[in-house]
């Protein structure tokens, strides 16, 4: 690098930090997660304002795959933080009602993305017809997991009847939809001339879960005073990045390889490690390098020349994506004889997209499911969804100050304002933690 690529490089990134904080900042006082702010402080400082004079003043040429590459090394981090975070615990409890409004709130919003899709292919069309069908479906089933427990954080609800069920569809989403954009990247990436390795993502699958996993829960066990000293905390970071490297050269995006090696950690005695973990390597994921990733994102959204037909398009997609994932949602939950108005609740935290959204956008815009005029209107949409959950929330069932009476309402079935204490106790209690800590990074 030059000494200039390299003061550029710098200031760029001291722009990024700064306008992030400030936007993210004032998201939160609007009653708007920080990613709303911090998403738009990366489309700002993209080609949409200015026909993209800050941005080239700013991100020359020379310093943008070194931001690409710090991009990646943060989502990264963050899809670790959020298999960190997963727990299947936030299942059971929910009978029925959880996985049948995660599989109707994935199936109708996939269903009529591909429709969709169908529809747009002239027009926004990549070479591969059926991938940019499955991929479309794929980004309008996403519900964001950190978004939505940062939500129920906000308004106090996580231990209500109501927060405890939506986290547990949201995490059955978060499967659902990372394992169908796996198959899709899989079979999408098959045809190269390495197509070979896309048969080890299965062994390896199982080796991580049935080998990997019991040995460093043993490890783990046996070292009940174990704590994140500096050379622990490099062990996770390279066993993160090698699971990431091994998913990526299998065909698989690195996203995956994150999640599952987060996936794997130990919870039971390792409780304390895995807070600490999550603090050191959380403040550094959300004060640079998510705002990084943000800003590489925003990089390729140019809104500047949207048109009456453009918006018609952004229209068409605001309704698949809404009206899709709360039709799927609220549907399940009528059936499941939830009351209407928290019925409507779940659905609209069900909408709620985020960052997650944006991840999924730049896979497919990587690997050539998306073009950049089809991504920036999905932007737009991701977007929208988050920012529109927290106002419909309050409509719906009232603002926090009314959530903690409304929380006690009958929400599920067996669930009373008496029961909502039993969502305190063990898995709830869990439940609790992951939600302050995941919340955290977002």
């Amino acid at each position: 690098m030059t000494t200039h690529q390299t003061s550029s490089l710098l200031l760029g990134l001291a722009a990024i930090v700064l306008l992030a904080r400030l936007l993210g900042a004032l998201a939160r006082r609007l009653h708007q997660p920080a990613v709303i702010g911090e998403v738009l402080a990366g489309i700002a400082l993209g080609p949409t304002l200015f026909h993209g004079a800050v941005s080239d003043a700013l991100f020359p040429a020379g310093v943008r795959p070194l931001l690409s590459a710090l991009a990646a090394v943060g989502v990264a981090a963050f899809m670790f933080l959020v298999g960190l975070e997963w727990d299947a615990a936030m299942i059971r409890g929910s009978g029925s009602l959880a996985a049948t409004v995660s599989f109707s709130s994935i199936l109708l919003p996939f269903g009529l993305g591909t429709l969709l899709a169908l529809y747009l292919m002239d027009d926004y069309g990549t070479g591969d017809r059926t991938a940019f069908m499955l991929f479309m479906g794929i980004a309008m089933s996403i519900t964001a997991f950190p978004v939505l427990a940062r939500i129920l954080t906000d308004r106090g609800m996580t231990r209500s009847p109501l927060g405890v069920v939506a986290l547990a569809c949201a995490s059955i989403d978060d499967v659902l939809a990372w394992s169908l954009l796996a198959g899709v990247v899989a079979v999408s990436g098959a045809a190269g001339p390495d197509q070979w390795r896309i048969l080890l993502a299965v062994p390896y699958l199982l080796g991580m879960l049935f080998v990997a996993r019991p040995l460093l829960r043993r490890f783990v066990e046996r070292r009940p005073a174990l704590t994140l000293t500096p050379t622990v905390f490099a062990a996770v970071l390279v066993g993160l990045l090698l699971s990431a490297a091994a998913t990526e050269w299998v065909g698989l995006h690195y996203i995956f390889g994150a999640f599952l090696f987060g996936v794997i950690l130990p919870r039971t005695g390792g409780e304390r490690l895995r807070a600490d973990v999550h603090e050191r390597l959380g403040q550094l994921s959300g004060t640079l390098l998510l705002p990084v990733f943000f800003l590489v994102a925003g990089l390729q959204v140019d809104l500047s020349g949207l048109d009456a037909g453009g918006l018609g398009t952004l229209g068409l997609i605001l309704l698949v994506a809404v009206g899709g994932k709360f039709t799927g949602a609220f549907a399940a939950a009528r059936l499941n004889r939830m009351p209407l108005r928290q019925s409507a609740a779940l659905a609209t935290l069900m909408n709620t997209r985020g960052l997650t959204e944006l991840i999924v956008l730049n896979v497919g815009l990587q690997l050539g499911f998306l073009g950049r005029d089809l991504y920036s209107l999905m932007v737009v949409m991701a977007v929208v969804t988050t920012a529109m959950a927290g106002p419909l929330l309050s409509w719906i069932i009232g603002r926090p100050a009314d959530t903690a009476v409304r929380s006690g309402e009958n929400t599920a079935p067996g669930h009373t304002a008496d029961t909502a204490s039993t969502a305190d106790s063990a898995d709830s209690a869990d439940t609790v933690n992951t939600v302050n800590t995941v919340s955290s990074t977002v």
